[in-house]
């Protein structure tokens, strides 16, 4: 398996992790340097940033071997696509702080990474079957 599959995971998973502690724990700073209203409860950031965390986790497991968790990479295209699509469907409808499109942008991104993954994994899975 290419190198460049598990450090696209490896890379994932820190960007996850990242953001997810970001928001875990510094999350009103991070409200007020962007001048973005907060929520009226930091379990609104709190519970999303610990399931960022969680996915990052799954993107280490990911990265340790792409083909043996293919199935696992399902899961991180779903989360890209929740995110960015989310995001990408405001700005365009309502509008939404700039600093969201850019996480969605990376997070496409991603997407479009795990997809290229997910699709040449499930050709050598099916290759590696036939023989």
């Amino acid at each position: 398996m290419s190198d460049w599959r598990k450090w696209l995971f490896y890379v994932a998973a820190l960007y996850d992790g990242i953001i997810g502690l970001v928001f875990l724990f510094f999350w009103p700073r991070f409200y007020d340097h962007f001048q973005i209203a907060p929520p009226n409860h930091p379990g609104y950031v709190q519970f999303p940033a610990l399931l960022l965390i969680i996915f990052g986790f799954m993107f280490l497991r990911i990265a340790r071997d792409p083909a043996a968790n293919r199935g696992l990479i399902d899961y991180g295209i779903a989360l890209k696509l929740a995110y960015s699509g989310t995001v990408f469907w405001y700005q365009f409808t309502t509008g939404v702080p700039r600093v969201w499109v850019w996480f969605a942008w990376i997070d496409l991104a991603f997407l479009v990474l795990f997809l290229v993954v997910r699709f040449t994994v499930r050709q050598l899975h099916d290759r590696a079957a036939e023989a």
